[in-house]
């Protein structure tokens, strides 16, 4: 933050959080006309603000908060940001409403409008994980991608668009009948199964499916439970992760394979205490 003024990064922090609050609450708005407003402001670093922006993103992601999927997170940043970004958080108490309704809004998808042949995507790439040598304690309070994740209305949406899905790739490969095999396993029996979906490989070989699903981006983390972790262990060979993200306006997917300590980075964030 060298080259800015807390003043001037201020003004960034406020600029991203009036968009936020109008995506949340499904109100339309220009970025373009926000930053050519902020631009004029601040010597016309329109490519900066663009920077500061995805920074923000980063920041609210790690934090376990809602960002504007039109800024797709930079995660290099300084912690001066971070703090800053923190700082704005804990002084606006309104905000909370705007992350609450973030995680518990009803999401409704009609699956016949998904376009199928072209709703997969390459995964997002892997990346590298640098050990933390102190443990950073921040003051927000709850985390509500995590919440969202467990939104029922989000998630039972993300998996029925997976079984239509499944079904489609059987059928459309030329296997009807493995196609009638696919099942929803966590909407028939419950969710102790350790994944959602039953499905079948061209071959007829068992697929075990867990669908993780957002509103946000192809970027926002999952979390899942120790039952699906030992699941995927157990079945690596057979599970697959399904992704699916921005449900809301333009569903999509990506996939992986194997354990999840195989699919993506894990970071402990829970613990359990016996007496």
């Amino acid at each position: 933050m060298a080259d800015w003024s807390e003043f001037e990064v201020d003004l960034i922090i406020e600029d991203y959080f009036q968009m936020l609050h109008e995506e949340i609450r499904g109100v339309s708005y220009n970025k373009a006309a926000h930053r050519n407003k902020l631009s004029k402001l601040l010597n016309n670093r329109d490519k900066a603000i663009e920077f500061k922006h995805q920074n923000i993103s980063a920041i609210l992601i790690n934090n376990g908060l809602p960002y504007i999927v039109g800024y797709k997170p930079l995660k290099r940043y300084q912690k001066l940001l971070e703090d800053r970004v923190l700082a704005y958080i804990s002084k606006q108490t309104a905000i909370e409403i705007d992350f609450e309704k973030f995680a518990t809004q009803k999401v409704i998808v009609q699956p016949k409008e998904v376009q199928y042949n072209s709703w997969v995507e390459k995964p997002p790439p892997p990346t590298t994980i640098k050990e933390k040598t102190k443990r950073l304690y921040k003051p927000v309070k709850r985390n509500y991608l995590e919440i969202e994740q467990r939104n029922r209305s989000i998630g039972s949406a993300g998996e029925e668009l997976v079984l239509n899905y499944e079904k489609w790739r059987l059928t459309n490969a030329g296997f009807p009948k493995l196609a009638k095999e696919v099942k929803w396993i966590s909407k028939d029996f419950g969710d102790g199964a350790g994944y959602d979906i039953l499905s079948r490989t061209v071959k007829g070989s068992d697929i075990f499916i867990e669908v993780k699903t957002t509103t946000l981006g192809i970027d926002t983390p999952i979390f899942f439970s120790s039952n699906e972790n030992d699941f995927s262990n157990e079945k690596k060979e057979a599970f697959y992760l399904y992704r699916v993200f921005d449900i809301k306006h333009q569903p999509r997917m990506f996939f992986r394979t194997g354990s999840f300590k195989d699919i993506c980075n894990i970071e402990a964030v829970n613990f359990k205490g016996t007496f």
